[in-house]
């Protein structure tokens, strides 16, 4: 797949612990055209750590991007080259994450108060490899409200060679709040990303944060240039199929049949290869019967220790033969 010939006008978000290359792989059979994106990997742990382990993908992934945590333009430079040399399509620097392990690492939405920083950070990325440097943000921190803090971090970046910039419409509260309770709590203002887009209308804004419906990502897309989603995605992933015939191919309409076929190859190849378990693949899938008569039965047997523990990729068949007749018909085209 040439990742080239992809925009970024639908991406799904990284989520730690759970945009792992299993959840990547199904996702990308549900979506040809979205611009996937890694777990957020620390400089620290492609430095000091298994390299394998944090950065192997499936081919199949393509567009993907590295998310990488960190904040020494050194230690970003080396792992913006390990990228490229893994063969990833971007690399995105994260400046917007708020957890308490983050902060003390002196990265994540922190760096935002350090915009000539984070510049430093994205010319040493940019000088070390020829992937497209990204950077993910918030628009404020803690009390932080004014619009002049957000557009002055963007111009400072912009000019360091960022071009494309992913916009978490919420604040960041630094302290007094889980990273679960900063994904909820502060509010979600979307006409900043809108302002950023019309100060900065040759840079290429993504808003992310809160996105759960069609009609809600192609009102955002009347404002910026693409949009990305994080939980509605992986809690409700038949709507990936949607999105792609909504807003990047018109013609897309797969078979239910055909995703859980495609994942069943996908995990006999993962066991024969690389000895993966087939429950590090199935969790990422509990969601793909949800709304359908028997989705209950398909999560409880994808989701058993018993079932799972010496279980082959057939279970995956099983599970979804619960589900009924009636519901694995049920496609796009119907």
């Amino acid at each position: 797949m040439n990742s080239s010939m992809h925009s970024r006008r639908i991406t799904i978000a990284p989520m730690l612990d759970w945009t792992d290359r299993h959840c990547r792989h199904f996702h990308r059979l549900l979506a040809p055209h979205a611009w996937l994106y890694t777990e957020m990997v620390t400089t620290g742990a492609l430095l000091f750590g298994d390299v394998a382990r944090h950065l192997r993908f499936n081919p199949s992934e393509h567009p993907v991007a590295l998310q990488l945590g960190g904040s020494e333009p050194a230690d970003l430079a080396r792992c913006a080259q390990m990228a490229e040399e893994w063969g990833y399509d971007e690399v995105n620097l994260n400046c917007g994450c708020p957890s308490e392990r983050v902060q003390r690492g002196a990265f994540g939405a922190c760096l935002m108060n350090e915009p000539q920083l984070v510049a430093e950070c994205v010319v040493a990325m940019c000088e070390a490899t020829k992937l497209p440097v990204t950077v993910k943000h918030r628009i404020g921190i803690d009390q932080i409200e004014h619009y002049d803090f957000v557009h002055g971090f963007v111009d400072t970046v912009s000019r360091a060679g960022c071009s494309t910039f992913i916009v978490h419409a919420r604040n960041a509260w630094l302290k007094g709040l889980s990273p679960k309770e900063n994904r909820e709590i502060p509010p979600l203002r979307y006409e900043v990303a809108h302002q950023l887009k019309r100060d900065f209308p040759q840079l290429e804004i993504l808003l992310n944060g809160g996105l759960a419906t069609t009609a809600a990502i192609a009102e955002q897309l009347q404002h910026v240039d693409g949009v990305m989603i994080g939980r509605e995605a992986y809690n409700n992933p038949w709507l990936l199929a949607e999105w792609e015939r909504s807003f990047c191919d018109p013609a897309w309409a797969p078979s239910r049949d055909a995703i859980i076929e495609g994942m069943v190859e996908y995990a006999a190849q993962e066991a024969r290869e690389h000895g993966t378990p087939l429950r590090a693949i199935v969790r990422h899938i509990l969601g793909f019967a949800n709304h359908l008569p028997g989705a209950r039965s398909f999560r409880r047997l994808l989701s058993d220790p018993n079932a799972l523990r010496d279980a082959q990729p057939e279970l995956i068949r099983e599970a979804w033969a619960l589900v009924g007749a009636r519901a694995a018909e049920e496609d796009l085209a119907g």
